[in-house]
């Protein structure tokens, strides 16, 4: 039995699969490996241009839940974040996002491969959003795709752009392996008929949609509105060749997120944030095959989903093999991972 409690990030490495490098890098065990992150971002704009250089690396990187918090693997990872670091968290999402500086500067392509070294961690999936104005995050996230051939980017079309045939077209083009959809962000309804209808063009187009879904407890209220879990199932129901993976599985909300498991066998579910008592709960849900390890990089470190995961299903190498690679290299088409270099 595996305590879910330690003093810090670091304290990861008294688990029997990680250890702790020159002092402040968490490594793990060769043998967990290979894996593939479904859910990591680098740095995000929003209304203006993109000012982050994302293709530079700095020393160290600067999570939302410094890796010298203590952490509860039991609890949704955003409730690990004391007052603090919330607070630094939202300055850092709406103010400091009109300036190349704050924490931002430091989630950068580089500092996520580095991370990804250190894990065992041979792709990872980069996940941008845009609004029909403003910052062109899909331009840049697949420019880095471009730059770095280990990070694999979706696109990002507004449901509610007026060239959205275009768009598509030219991210395929450029490399795009899905789309990412977030009613938060994108103050969508994910119910609404023009998201319903875009998720459709998506599918005709071989494009699995991947919606951040579910509350998660810190969003403004109208938000937590847009995100309940029951609001998903309107356009998953409606596109049934449209491939959809859920966020977080739904986040606060993962209850009623895996209910779609059984009746739609177009969804997948994406484990980043969950607690460890919620991670199980999805696991014993959701068919083996259609799990997958994502971990919201740069928010948390890429440590915590996978010391949940590795705790949940410590014993069962063939699912965890599945959770942590297979069914993300089945998804995303990829005829073997892209070793590191």
């Amino acid at each position: 039995m595996h305590t879910t409690q330690f003093d810090s990030i670091y304290d990861l490495a008294q688990l029997p699969w990680f250890d702790l490098a020159d002092g402040h890098r968490l490594i793990v065990d060769p043998g967990v490996g290979p894996i593939i992150d479904m859910h990591t971002h680098v740095a995000v704009a929003y209304l203006l241009k993109h000012r982050v250089d994302v293709m530079r690396p700095t020393p160290r990187t600067a999570y939302y839940l410094p890796l010298d918090s203590p952490v509860d693997l039991d609890l949704y990872s955003n409730v690990n974040l004391d007052d603090e670091s919330m607070f630094s968290m939202k300055l850092d999402m709406t103010l400091m996002s009109l300036t190349p500086w704050g924490k931002r500067a430091t989630h950068t392509a580089p500092n996520l491969l580095r991370d990804m070294d250190d894990l065992g961690i041979v792709n990872s999936v980069i996940l941008p959003f845009d609004l029909p104005f403003g910052a062109k995050n899909a331009d840049v996230f697949l420019e880095v795709a471009q730059r770095f051939p280990r990070l694999l980017s979706f696109g990002s079309v507004h449901p509610r752009d007026r060239s959205i045939e275009d768009k598509l077209d030219d991210q395929i083009s450029r490399g795009a392996r899905g789309m990412k959809l977030h009613p938060n962000g994108q103050f969508l309804s994910p119910d609404a008929p023009a998201v319903v209808h875009f998720c459709g063009r998506c599918g005709s187009r071989d494009l699995p949609v991947l919606f951040h879904c579910g509350p998660v407890g810190i969003e403004p209220k109208a938000a937590e509105r847009r995100s309940q879990a029951h609001r998903y199932e309107r356009a998953i129901a409606e596109n049934p060749d449209t491939t959809f993976v859920l966020g977080h599985s739904g986040a606060l909300q993962h209850s009623v997120a895996i209910e779609f498991a059984a009746k739609y066998p177009n969804t997948w579910f994406e484990l980043s944030c969950l607690g460890l008592s919620a991670l199980r709960e999805v696991l014993e849900v959701v068919p083996p095959e259609r799990v997958l390890y994502g971990t919201d990089w740069p928010f948390y470190h890429q440590s915590l989903t996978m010391a949940r995961l590795l705790i949940a299903l410590d014993g069962e190498p063939d699912r965890l093999r599945a959770a942590f690679h297979d069914n993300a290299s089945r998804l995303l088409g990829l005829s073997s991972a892209v070793a590191p270099s």
